[in-house]
């Protein structure tokens, strides 16, 4: 009889250990689990972060500018007013004075007030050739071969990213992200050779990635075409700038 209660008590035993070894094991695997789960998970969110990063500082500058009415600009012509004595709560609605911008490039360059670009241009660059282009927008805008150079009659055809990881495409990854912000009469400035050209924007669109034309079409007065990835980082389709020559150059 109690041989039996102790073979009893000894096959439970050897059950309950069972039962807990299971457990143990079903709990690391769920544990490994749900552990590798979190990692995928927050890596995604971590990468999702650092792509969207650029292009949302860059929305949030661009509303901040425009709440606070804070304005770039080129014009070196105007002289500095004398301050007026203000009580403080006026200085605090006064309108901020424009920030002035020095080109990165006179030699070639762009500027877009109205969005914060300053950018270099890289001449003569092959928009067919990707290895070619893909290294050029790493140093700045690129410009496409056997286009025009600004001021010359005919489609001047600037390209850049608005890329999404911006790790991988240089400082210039995002330099045209804002380009859907631009609207009929904002003014894009390019310089070449020390010499200031201004252009006005007449047209902003959005085209099928495979859509040639914008680069193709052709103009009998200085016009100026800037192209852009729409959405940024996607090559689904393409943002379309068009502006012309508002007036002969402005020499620096």
């Amino acid at each position: 009889m109690i041989g039996r209660i102790i073979t009893a008590i000894r096959n439970r035993i050897i059950e309950l250990r069972d039962q807990i070894l299971g457990l143990r094991e079903l709990d690391w695997r769920y544990v490994a689990l749900r552990t590798a789960s979190n990692i995928l998970i927050f890596g995604a969110l971590v990468y999702f972060a650092s792509a969207f990063w650029d292009v949302g500082r860059q929305e949030l500058l661009y509303a901040y500018w425009r709440f606070r009415g804070i304005d770039f600009t080129l014009d070196e012509t105007q002289e500095p007013e004398e301050p007026a004595q203000e009580s403080p709560f006026a200085k605090l609605l006064a309108q901020p004075t424009p920030l002035k911008v020095t080109p990165k490039s006179k030699k070639f360059g762009i500027v877009i007030e109205k969005i914060g670009v300053n950018a270099p241009v890289v001449a003569n660059v092959d928009p067919g050739n990707k290895s070619e282009y893909m290294v050029a927008l790493e140093r700045g805008v690129a410009h496409a071969e056997y286009t025009p150079k600004p001021g010359q009659s005919g489609n001047t055809y600037l390209f850049a990213h608005s890329a999404l990881d911006f790790w991988n495409y240089g400082p210039y990854a995002g330099v045209f992200n804002l380009l859907r912000k631009l609207r009929k009469g904002d003014r894009v400035v390019l310089f070449y050779r020390n010499k200031r050209y201004d252009y006005v924007v007449t047209k902003n669109e959005v085209v099928a990635g495979f859509d040639l034309r914008p680069l193709l079409r052709s103009f009998s007065t200085p016009h100026l075409t800037l192209q852009t990835c729409d959405p940024p980082g996607v090559a689904l389709n393409r943002r379309i700038i068009t502006a012309k020559l508002k007036e002969e150059p402005i020499v620096k």
